[in-house]
């Protein structure tokens, strides 16, 4: 099978710039936001490991809500729905920056988070029916090339914020690309709408809904021991207990708003199973790294951010060979060493000292990014190479949920492994011990990745990437 070149037409590459524009403000947000933590905490004068809490119910908002982005979207429009989630993601950013307590900065992310829910995913579905999928790869290069540029730009813009104005500024500069994001979604997105209704479910969403947010909160109350174990029982135990009424409820009827018999399919199951485990690794990273160069190596935040912003460097050059590494080894192989990949070098971060040489920090940051991007647009893009058609609202729906949920566990998981180690050596204050422990438990966690992208067929995604493999 030939693999021809990229034939996007010129509307499709408009529609993914666009849609990447709203990622841009997204990645950009939640990039700058992890190199300000230690001034936001110095503000709310609380200590740094809570505010955790600030990137976790954004991202709880999100797991929330995103279950109905792809029916939302079926009703209501595209361009509607799109428009209005960027408008609720630009109030939220105002909000964010004129809190002033840790409770209204997190009521004022859970609104971002509602914008953020149906964003992105909406955006990517658009993309998505817009192309075959002999051009996914293609039509996924030009919506995360731009992309990148918000973590790229992230920790230097986040870092040079916090030192010389205020963190509230890394809030500030959404408004800006909120507002061109809404002028150009007016005038060039199709306004997209399943013609057959298929009826809402209100009562799943209340149940995932309830099962996602009582889960997260409650790891992120185990995380830092805000809580009495009593509560955090509680929340843990609704969790679960939501969790398993929707299962039922799910088996109940046609259209469930999480359709879990799209695990079903080979291809997107194991790009949950093995994604599952890199996001963890992926959402606590940007978590502990900038925190263990201010806090553990004395580093002011622009410094810090300097250093940080190599791992998106290598995320940025990624992108531009990412199609032909698939193309040459195909998925199964990429993502099976590269999962391996991450591993050793998440478990490098691990040994990091105040005496090591800024270079070889960045370097293992480089290759980290490198990995990272690489293996992401593997999974994004396996995902759905053999979901049908009428099916990809909602596994657009289902794969971010899932996608953001693991993201955020990631975040709980670091916070907990900090306060874990802290409580073990029995010292005030997080030092740069807790932040080794943080790197080895995360980075175990990531092996996990490994055994689910070996399981792909040696042809999966071929009709994707051109690859050409040996039977198995």
């Amino acid at each position: 099978m030939s693999l021809r070149r990229s034939s996007l037409t010129r509307e499709a590459r408009t529609t993914a710039l666009i849609v990447a524009s709203a990622l841009l403000m997204e990645q950009l947000d939640s990039t700058v936001l992890t190199t300000a933590l230690p001034a936001m905490a110095r503000s709310f004068a609380i200590d740094p490991v809570h505010l955790s809490v600030a990137l976790t119910s954004y991202l709880v908002s999100l797991a929330v809500f995103i279950p109905a982005s792809g029916r939302v979207a079926d009703r209501f429009g595209s361009r509607t729905v799109f428009r209005a989630a960027i408008i609720l993601f630009t109030l939220g950013s105002v909000l964010c920056a004129a809190s002033q307590s840790l409770g209204f900065l997190v009521g004022a992310r859970l609104l971002q988070g509602a914008g953020g829910a149906m964003m992105v995913p909406v955006g990517r579905l658009v993309l998505m029916r817009s192309v075959d999928k002999s051009e996914l790869v293609s039509a996924m290069f030009w919506l995360l090339m731009p992309a990148t540029v918000g973590p790229l730009l992230g920790p230097p813009v986040g870092g040079f914020l916090t030192t010389y104005l205020s963190w509230r500024w890394i809030f500030i500069i959404n408004v800006p690309i909120g507002l061109l994001g809404i002028v150009l979604t007016t005038r060039f997105i199709p306004q997209m709408r399943e013609t057959t209704r298929i009826p809402f479910d209100l009562v799943g969403m209340v149940l995932s809904g309830v099962s996602l947010a009582s889960l997260v909160f409650g790891v992120e109350l185990a995380s830092h021991g805000r809580a009495s174990l009593v509560e955090t029982i509680l929340f843990l135990g609704a969790g679960i207990g939501a969790g398993l009424w929707y299962l039922l409820h799910a088996r109940r009827i046609a259209h469930p708003i999480l359709d879990f018999t799209l695990m079903r399919i080979p291809t997107f199951r194991l790009s949950i199973l093995s994604g599952s485990a890199t996001r963890i690794v992926v959402g606590g990273s940007p978590f502990l790294v900038p925190s263990m160069l201010q806090l553990g190596f004395g580093l002011s935040a622009a410094q810090s951010g300097l250093i940080t912003f190599t791992g998106t460097i290598g995320a940025f050059l990624m992108r531009l060979g990412a199609k032909r590494v698939l193309r040459s080894y195909g998925y199964r192989s990429v993502m099976t060493l590269n999962a391996a990949s991450a591993c050793v070098l998440t478990l490098a971060c691990a040994a990091f000292r105040p005496g090591w040489p800024f270079w070889v920090l960045s370097a293992i940051l480089f290759l980290g990014g490198f990995a990272n991007a690489l293996q992401f647009t593997s999974l994004n893009t396996i995902a759905y190479a053999d979901m049908p058609k009428e099916r990809m609202s909602a596994a657009t729906s289902f794969y971010t949920t899932f996608q953001q949920l693991t993201l955020t566990l990631g975040i709980s998981v670091a916070a907990t492994a900090l306060s874990v180690s802290q409580a073990l050596r029995h010292h005030d204050g997080v030092r740069l011990a807790d932040f080794s422990s943080a790197f080895v438990t995360i980075g175990l966690i990531s092996i996990l990745a490994i055994p689910s992208a070996y399981r792909l067929r040696a042809d999966a995604g071929a009709e994707l990437s051109g690859h050409r493999a040996r039977a198995d």
